[in-house]
């Protein structure tokens, strides 16, 4: 594990606390479990998929640890609208906000903008993180295999499904992929960026398809930048695609997310 993910991490755990005495775990789950249903994550990728077109999850966040600042003009209202209108499958809306310069406001803004379905990108390690998803209004998470043990892992994605919510569980290697498909109703991303040098390779993913069992929906992220990476996927056929860093640096994400997949 990266030194970057141990700090993130480790603030996580103090947010958690910090959140709890704020704000009961009971009041949460109270609010959580009044929502109205979840608009279907996986649906809206399936669906994509099965109509022969690229499922994009397009993503929404302001900076990264690695890469600073993306967008100065950061307008997560507009840019979800943006999406919607050039035909993203879903959202991801980065949350965190020490790291990546995200927030809890920047998800509810982004899904009241849109009718897309959205999922919270954040770095949960804990059920008061699950409730309080589903409370802002998320219709999936984000759990990263390489942030949990096994028994942490699975008791996130059931509190998932108690809420109704869908679950994207992301790995980086074989070791982490054979982890997360032991929860079987968890899409898999697979993040082509190494947690520790933060290179990248489209490889990662090709590596890790014949691990995958048939019927499981891969989701590649990260260094999908140009219109052969897209190809090179869609020709190992891996349809759905988390899409981030391409988009944020575009003038308009919307018209660039069309150049990228039209």
């Amino acid at each position: 594990m990266s030194d970057i993910l141990d700090r993130i991490l480790a603030k996580k755990a103090e947010e958690v606390i910090a959140a709890q005495v704020a704000r009961p775990f009971a009041a949460v789950d109270a609010e959580a479990r009044a929502r109205s249903a979840a608009r279907g994550f996986e649906r809206a990728l399936r669906a994509k998929v099965d109509a022969g077109q690229a499922a994009v999850i397009a993503e929404i966040k302001r900076a990264s640890p690695s890469k600073g600042v993306l967008r100065e003009d950061f307008d997560a209202a507009a840019i979800a609208a943006s999406y919607e209108r050039a035909g993203a499958a879903c959202l991801s809306v980065l949350t965190d906000r020490t790291f990546f310069q995200g927030g809890a406001e920047y998800l509810v803004a982004a899904r009241g903008a849109c009718a897309l379905p959205a999922l919270r990108k954040e770095f949960i390690v804990d059920e008061y993180q699950v409730a309080e998803s589903r409370a802002l209004g998320a219709d999936a998470i984000l759990l990263i295999v390489a942030a949990l043990d096994q028994p942490r892992l699975r008791a996130l994605a059931d509190a998932a499904r108690g809420y109704g919510l869908d679950v994207l569980v992301e790995v980086h290697d074989a070791r982490e992929l054979d982890r997360a498909l032991e929860l079987p109703q968890a899409l898999i991303g697979i993040n082509n960026r190494n947690l520790r040098d933060f290179s990248v390779s489209l490889q990662t993913t090709i590596g890790l398809l014949p691990r995958v069992p048939e019927g499981r929906l891969v989701i590649t992220e990260s260094g999908i930048l140009a219109q052969r990476d897209v190809a090179q996927m869609r020709r190992h056929k891996v349809n759905a695609f988390l899409v981030g860093e391409a988009f944020m640096r575009a003038p308009d994400p919307g018209a660039a997310l069309k150049a990228l997949f039209g």
